[in-house]
């Protein structure tokens, strides 16, 4: 499979590149090399530039996969040469301009249930989880045991990674698809359809805002088509 990209994977909001394991496994099991990244979480850029230093070290090309907020990182580190296909799991595909927290701002989409689990800081900088508020907001159809693999290392991220707008978005020239989450409790299903307008075709999962627990197949489907 010497044609095969390479599939760069970056996680979201709170989480680290663990939330990925069971589709690094199963990416790994096709033959298809994958890379998962840690992002500092500090801000946008610095995030950017973690997964920039992270396309610069593979050779031949990549498809770049961002989750939740992963997607506002992807839109501006997919920029890179390498990069031939971005993937949109729920995620924010942010155009010039835009924030996280200021996405299709006129799409009109309800507020979600994990904006009542959202912390933020007393000193406005950083955003932490209320844990007993967490499984109904972002797995609910997840296992318990993913579930508590999950709380146990999610960590703070800094305001600024989501309030930070955007620059030339990667997607205006770079072929895209968006997965949209059906019965996402996270990031409402209209917010992603109109972000998903953006992107150059749209796939659609029955599942809520982490599949890469609860339905891990589909996204290494997906991800090991897109790199052929």
């Amino acid at each position: 499979m010497a044609d095969t990209k390479t599939v760069v994977l970056v996680h979201g909001a709170w989480h680290g590149s663990w939330c990925w394991h069971k589709v690094v496994d199963g990416l790994r099991d096709r033959g298809v090399p994958v890379v998962a990244v840690d992002l500092p979480l500090t801000s946008l850029h610095d995030d950017v530039d973690a997964t920039t230093k992270a396309l610069d070290e593979i050779d031949g090309p990549i498809v770049l996969c961002g989750h939740s907020y992963g997607g506002a990182v992807i839109t501006e580190a997919g920029r890179h040469p390498a990069v031939e296909h971005l993937v949109y799991v729920t995620a924010f595909t942010v155009d010039e301009g835009e924030s996280p927290s200021r996405a299709a701002p006129d799409s009109n989409a309800p507020a979600t249930e994990l904006n009542d689990a959202i912390v933020v800081s007393e000193d406005g900088a950083w955003l932490t989880l209320a844990p007993e508020r967490l499984p109904n907001g972002l797995y609910h159809d997840c296992s318990e045991e993913d579930t508590a693999f999950a709380l146990a290392r999610l960590r703070p991220i800094a305001m600024s990674c989501v309030t930070t707008p955007a620059g030339v978005p990667a997607f205006r020239t770079t072929p895209s698809t968006y997965a949209v989450c059906t019965d996402d409790r996270a990031v409402h299903p209209e917010l992603q359809r109109a972000m998903a307008a953006r992107c150059t075709s749209v796939v659609e999962w029955p599942t809520a805002h982490s599949p890469f627990f609860n339905r891990p197949d589909l996204v290494v489907d997906l991800l090991a088509e897109r790199a052929r």
